[in-house]
């Protein structure tokens, strides 16, 4: 009894604990990537190269000497023009398209390589390694984890609350999934679609910006940083269900600890294709994922 308890305090309870801090990560990088999806339809390939820019973006402005608390606020707040600008002359082109997904999927993924490369040029090939605002570690019950992923996890359920609020508690949400379930209705009752659907493209990205400059000072900055995280938030937007907020913040933890508790007992080489086989048993039961998208949460 005492060595299982041990086991659960010492072993397992630290490894749900990084679990969870990942998962958390995942999420921000997901929610931007839900939300454009539920609203525009839009499969955004080029979502983890703005999470990348808004890592390289925080690395540049504290270069200048500006403090990574304002950084927080200033970077997503910069990417929204940016978004803004690549919504109305990119993607808009190609919403009434005849296969809109496939002509979605193909302009982001342009649109990714060459951010990719601009990243490159103007960066370098190297890794960076911003300074940790938090260093050091905190006693939770027993259990010392970095104090900064103790803050991650915070700020995260701070985010997912604030964003869940907008979208179900407001009159801009409800905007929103009018918008995303009825786009001529909606428009018929003078919402104004055009101007939603920058909005909601911005927030996305927004929020992927935002993510890059919480998770560099854990993974590093680089320029391919991108590729870590888009595909295992996909597994989570798909495994939630394409444009449901909750879906995604319950698949991206649930997910995360399968692969957290899953690199105890095997290698970990094997965490990654166990997450994926219950992403495929999830589709099997359930090919729209657990819930819904973000007209009908």
């Amino acid at each position: 009894m005492t060595a299982t308890l041990d086991y659960i305090h010492f072993i397992l309870a630290p490894q749900m604990l990084n679990g969870l801090a990942l998962g958390v990560s995942v999420i921000l990088v997901a929610l931007g990537l839900t939300i454009i999806f539920g609203l525009l339809d839009v499969i955004n390939m080029s979502h983890g190269e703005f999470y990348a820019i808004g890592a390289f973006g925080a690395l540049a402005l504290s270069w200048l000497g500006v403090n990574y608390w304002l950084l927080i606020a200033l970077v997503p707040l910069l990417m929204i023009p940016v978004a803004v600008l690549v919504e109305r002359h990119l993607i808009r082109r190609v919403y009434d398209s005849a296969d809109r997904h496939t002509s979605t999927l193909l302009l982001t993924f342009g649109l990714a390589l060459i951010l990719e490369d601009l990243l490159k040029i103007l960066f370098g090939p190297n890794t960076h390694r911003p300074e940790n605002p938090l260093p050091g570690a905190t006693d939770l019950f027993g259990i010392f984890i970095p104090t900064y992923r103790l803050f991650l996890i915070g700020i995260g359920i701070a985010v997912v609350l604030a964003v869940a609020f907008v979208t179900y508690r407001t009159r801009l949400g409800a905007m929103v999934r009018a918008a995303s379930f009825d786009a001529n209705m909606a428009g018929s009752l003078g919402v104004r679609v055009g101007v939603v659907y920058s909005g909601a493209f911005a927030f996305g990205v927004a929020l992927a910006g935002l993510a890059g400059v919480l998770l560099a000072p854990i993974y590093s900055v680089f320029p391919t940083m991108g590729h870590d995280f888009i595909l295992m938030a996909f597994t989570v937007v798909i495994v939630g269900g394409m444009g449901s907020i909750w879906g995604a913040v319950i698949a991206g933890v649930a997910l995360t600890q399968v692969q957290a508790i899953s690199s105890l007992v095997i290698s970990p080489v094997w965490a990654d294709p166990i997450v994926f086989a219950v992403m495929v048993l999830v589709l099997m039961v359930r090919p729209q994922g657990l819930f819904g998208r973000l007209g009908h949460a």
